[in-house]
C-alpha cells in the first residue's frame, strides 16, 4: 500500500504534522522507535523563552531575535505562523485545557523550584504561575521519590529574591496517601492511583490538615491520566484554592497525555501510528523518496509514499549521532548537516552547560522546510524535516523546542497539502480532458 505522507517520529512534531495532513484528507501512516518528546518532557509550549535574557513576550521578542540567527527554523516563519500553529495546539487537547498565548510567558516552578518561562500550559499548571508571587504549600508524597518538596519550596523562595521578583513564600511538606504500602511509587502509578476517588479524599484530607492560609497548592504533575481535569477539579474544590501540577522526572504524565489526545486525532481522522520500528535508510530514485525501510520483528518493511517527513529530533533522541571520530550525520535518510565544525576544530566545550560549536548542528532547508545541501539544493523534493532535527537552534537553551515544534510541523503539513491539492486539480483536469 501506498500511503499519501509517511512520517519518520511520533514526538511533538512528528505527531503534529501527522494529526494536520490526516485531518486535511490525507492518508498518513507514523512510524517510530518509540515515544518521543513527549513522554519526557514537562509537556509545556515553550516558545522562546531566553534570548539569552529572560523573555516577557515570545510575540514581541522574536522578529529582534531572528534578526541575528538567519539560520533558526524561526527564520522561515513569522510571528503569524507561529502564533497560529499554538493555537491549533491548544484547539487538539480537550482535558485538561491549555492556557496562554504567545503574548506572554507565564513562569511556572521546576520540580527543583527554579522559575521556567512558558508561553501555554495545562490549565492544571497555571495556577503556579509565580509573577505575581504570593504564598504557596508545595506537597510532595513520601512514597513518591522523585519530587522533594522542600527542596522545591526553599529555592522558590530564594529565586524570587535573587530574581527581584514578587516575594514568594513557600513551605514544603510531605504526605502519606494510601498506596498498597509499597515504599517506592512511580509518577505513572501515582496517576493511576489518583483517578481512585477515594484516594482523591485522602489526599484532599492530608493537605487540607497542613494548609496554614497559603494561596496556591501545588502537587508533582501525577493528577492522573485520561481523567486529569476531574482530578484537579475536585483537589481544587476541596482545597477551597488553586491547586497547580509541577513536571517532574520521566516519564512526563502530562506529556502522555498530550500524547494520548493527537493519538486519539490522528486515529479519528484515519491516521496510522506503527511504533517499535526503527527507520533505517530510504529509497531512493530521480531525486524522489520512495520509500522508508523500518528493522520489523522479523524482516525489513517498506513503506512507500508520495512525500516525506523527518521528525526523528536531534542528538538526544538519535535523529542525529556522532561517531568516535567526531563525524555526525543524520541517521534516516543520510540529509547535509549544518552548523558542523571543520575537520580538526573542537565539537565541544569542555564545561557541560556552556555553547558547544556542535550545538546548534542539524538539517538545513529551504523555505518551505525541504532539506537543502551545502550549496542550497534540493536533496529530496518531497521531503520535509520538522522539529528538533533543525539546525541553527538550541532549543534546550532558547526554552523554544514546542514552539519550533509546532510551527515546523504546521509549515511542512500546509506544504504537502497544498501539492496534494495541485496534483489533485491537475489530475482532475486531465481526466475532463
Amino acid at each position: 500500500m501506498t500511503h499519501d505522507v509517511v512520517v519518520v517520529g511520533a514526538g511533538m512534531a512528528g505527531m503534529s504534522a501527522a494529526v494536520r495532513m490526516a485531518e486535511g484528507g490525507l492518508s498518513v501512516l507514523v512510524v517510530a522507535k518509540g515515544h518521543g518528546s513527549t513522554h519526557l518532557a514537562p509537556a509545556t509550549i515553550d516558545v522562546l523563552g531566553y534570548t539569552p535574557e529572560r523573555v516577557d513576550s515570545p510575540a514581541a521578542a522574536l522578529p529582534a531575535f531572528i534578526e541575528t540567527r538567519p539560520d533558526h527554523p524561526y527564520a522561515k516563519l513569522s510571528v503569524a505562523d507561529v502564533s497560529e500553529s499554538v493555537d491549533w495546539f491548544k484547539g487538539q487537547i480537550d482535558g485538561p485545557r491549555y492556557v496562554g498565548d504567545v503574548n506572554s510567558n507565564l513562569l511556572l516552578p521546576s520540580a527543583a523550584g527554579a522559575a521556567r518561562p512558558s508561553a501555554v500550559v495545562s490549565e492544571t499548571m497555571a495556577g503556579g504561575d509565580l509573577r505575581s508571587g504570593g504564598t504557596m504549600l508545595i506537597c510532595g508524597f513520601d512514597a513518591l521519590k522523585d519530587f522533594y518538596p522542600a527542596l522545591a519550596a526553599d529555592n522558590l523562595r530564594a529565586g524570587a529574591a535573587a530574581d527581584g521578583r514578587p516575594r514568594i513564600d513557600a513551605r514544603g511538606v510531605v504526605l502519606s496517601p494510601p498506596v498498597g504500602g509499597e515504599a517506592d511509587v512511580g509518577g505513572l502509578a501515582f496517576a493511576r492511583h489518583f483517578e481512585d476517588a477515594e484516594f482523591r479524599k485522602a489526599v484532599i484530607a492530608g493537605a487540607a490538615k497542613e494548609l496554614e492560609g497559603e494561596d496556591a497548592v501545588g502537587f508533582p504533575a501525577v493528577l492522573g491520566l485520561s481523567d486529569a481535569r476531574t482530578v484537579w477539579g475536585e483537589l481544587q474544590d476541596g482545597l477551597g484554592r488553586p491547586v497547580f501540577e509541577i513536571p517532574t522526572l520521566p516519564p512526563s504524565v502530562p506529556g502522555i497525555r498530550v500524547f494520548t489526545a493527537l493519538h486519539d486525532r490522528l486515529r479519528r481522522a484515519g491516521g496510522r501510528l506503527v511504533m517499535g520500528v526503527r527507520a533505517q535508510h530510504a529509497n531512493v530514485a530521480r531525486g524522489r523518496v520512495q520509500a522508508v525501510v523500518v528493522g520489523a520483528a522479523a524482516r525489513d518493511v517498506a513503506y512507500s509514499a508520495r512525500w516525506f517527513v523527518v521528525a526523528t529530533g536531534g542528538f538526544a533522541s538519535g535523529g542525529i549521532e556522532i561517531d568516535s571520530y567526531g563525524e555526525a550525520r543524520e541517521t534516516v535518510f543520510g540529509l547535509p548537516l549544518s552548523g558542523i565544525p571543520d575537520p580538526g576544530e573542537p565539537r565541544f566545550s569542555p564545561i557541560y552547560l556552556d555553547d558547544h560549536p556542535l550545538g546548534a548542528a542539524g538539517v538545513r532547508t529551504d523555505e518551505a522546510l525541504r532539506p537543502v545541501d551545502a550549496d542550497g539544493q534540493v536533496v529530496h523534493d518531497n521531503l520535509f524535516a520538522v522539529g528538533a532535527v533543525l539546525g541553527g537552534a538550541e532549543p534546550w537553551r532558547e526554552k523554544s523546542g514546542e514552539g519550533i515544534s509546532l510551527s515546523t510541523a504546521s509549515k511542512a503539513a500546509k506544504s504537502i497539502l497544498h501539492r496534494a491539492s495541485r496534483a489533485r486539480r491537475r489530475t482532475t483536469k486531465g481526466d475532463g480532458g
